[in-house]
């Protein structure tokens, strides 16, 4: 295979892509004529530019022969920023986001499910840009490519190289031998659970547009909101239970249910990283509970309902709000800083570093400490009594190290724009754990429509490389990847 063939094959791929995200933007717009709003002309144009570029890009390609891994990582970051690109055509041309730079903004967190926004008064769009906004969230949720991965039929066995692409992780789930039919799998049970929600959702008292909407945000772990003051608004402890539930269910690793669902619900409590992201929920809203209690003296009972929300809101990356935790003490922020870096789990909705990659890193330094003590001592290091691979914890200490990177360089960045050390170092871990909500001038009751444009192109960066876990981008930036593959014979690693 030569290399012009392998991008013939990437522009078919996309071509295909985003003729079908064509056909999703046209869900809003046939909403807009449906209720007869005045800015259905805006989908209209953005469906039928997103269609001809779909076709340009798939008659300029050719089927493809096979899928490498290169193939693969190009497909994952073209559809990425083609659909921010493109999803932001219906903000900027109906007017009611006046920057093409701020309607990209809104699109990317919205397609990687971080849930910052630049709309300051979101009651005021139009019905069919809200569904649009919150359609952005639930398609980007368990991914655009793992769809499509459902709808393949000419790719066969190379598909996994499209779903690792966008899905990488420690490991992936291998519930099932064909990578088809587990992105089907993946893709029911994501349906399923948000058909309940709305279900349940409508039935605490929400009108059916809200708790669809507000469903496609929280599987998603998005955060967008048809109120200004996001599940606040509705000031109900049975919608907020029936959130924090499903929040909490769409951090945890969707093959884990799906396993749990064949084998038995036991599965997941004998799963490591299940029972440590479970404790890590119960030990920081005990510990925010008590803090609320000793600093403000908020009554326990209050305390734990905006303790219980918050840490799991924030910590599956959610970004739903219903309490200022803006004005809370100083050792809480620092417990939310935290939970932003940490995240869901591997197979999950949400971002951050993943509970498995913490809880190898902290059994690799416990053998490490073992190791010192007893130099001749071998052992492997397992979870779930499985050896980690060395590969493995290589590409893990590789990757807490670039997060860590990313994150120092982008906040060196956004604080060169002239916000404040720890607004500037919220703002990046939000963007880069897809968080949504940060401190101070980004905080829980605001917006980033202040935010200095370089420094929303900066956040607008950490949104993507979060969302697609670093390497997905950054070894596009390898000069060794876009050599042709004659010339990288002798070599086998980048």
């Amino acid at each position: 295979m030569t290399q012009t063939m392998g991008i013939q094959v990437v522009a078919r791929l996309l071509g295909r892509i985003i003729a079908a995200y064509a056909l999703f933007m046209a869900i809003p717009l046939v909403y807009s004529l449906v209720r007869r709003e005045a800015d259905f002309m805006a989908f209209v144009w953005s469906v039928a530019i997103t269609l001809v570029l779909g076709a340009m890009l798939y008659y300029a390609g050719e089927e493809p022969g096979r899928i490498g891994t290169r193939e693969g990582f190009l497909v994952a970051a073209g559809t990425w920023v083609l659909a921010s690109a493109l999803g932001a055509l219906p903000y900027w041309l109906s007017g009611w986001v006046p920057t093409y730079l701020n309607a990209v903004f809104e699109t990317v967190s919205g397609l990687t499910t971080t849930g910052a926004s630049i709309i300051a008064d979101v009651e005021a769009l139009p019905a069919s840009l809200l569904l649009w906004r919150s359609m952005t969230h639930w398609l980007g949720g368990m991914g655009i490519i793992v769809l499509f991965v459902v709808f393949l039929t000419n790719v066969g066995a190379d598909a996994v190289n499209l779903f690792q692409a966008e899905s990488p992780g420690p490991t992936v789930e291998r519930v099932l031998p064909r990578i088809r039919t587990m992105a089907l799998r993946l893709w029911q049970m994501y349906v399923v659970f948000s058909a309940a929600q709305v279900v349940l959702l409508y039935l605490a008292g929400m009108d059916l547009f809200d708790a669809v909407n507000h469903t496609f945000a929280t599987m998603a772990t998005g955060g967008f909101s048809t109120k200004n003051a996001s599940i606040k608004y509705y000031d109900s402890l049975a919608i907020e239970l029936i959130i924090v539930l499903f929040m909490f269910l769409a951090g945890g690793n969707f093959a884990l249910y799906y396993l749990a669902w064949q084998k038995g619900w036991r599965k997941l409590l004998a799963n490591s990283e299940f029972k440590v992201y479970l404790a890590i929920v119960i030990f920081s809203t005990l510990a925010v509970t008590a803090l609320l209690y000793c600093g403000p003296g908020i009554a326990p009972a209050t305390g734990l309902r905006d303790a219980l929300f918050t840490v799991v809101s924030i910590m599956t990356t959610t970004g739903f709000v219903t309490a200022d935790f803006d004005q809370w003490p100083p050792a809480t922020k620092i417990i939310l800083l935290l939970l932003m870096f940490i995240g869901g789990c591997a197979g999950s909705t949400a971002g951050g570093i993943k509970v498995v990659r913490l809880l190898i890193l902290m059994k690799d330094a416990a053998w490490s400490l073992l190791h010192a003590v007893h130099p001749r001592l071998v052992a492997a290091l397992k979870i779930d009594g499985k050896p980690v691979d060395a590969e493995v914890l290589h590409m893990v200490l590789q990757f807490f190290f670039l997060y860590i990177l990313i994150f120092f360089v982008s906040v060196l960045l956004v604080a060169a724009t002239g916000l404040a050390p720890f607004d500037a170092m919220g703002a990046v871990a939000a963007m880069l754990g897809n968080v949504g909500p940060g401190f101070g001038v980004v905080g829980p009751t605001t917006t980033y429509a202040a935010v200095h444009p370089f420094a929303k192109a900066v956040l607008t960066a950490d949104m993507l490389l979060g969302r697609l876990e670093l390497f997905t981008l950054l070894v596009l930036f390898h000069p060794e990847f876009w050599r042709p593959y004659a010339a990288r014979r002798g070599s086998s690693r980048l």
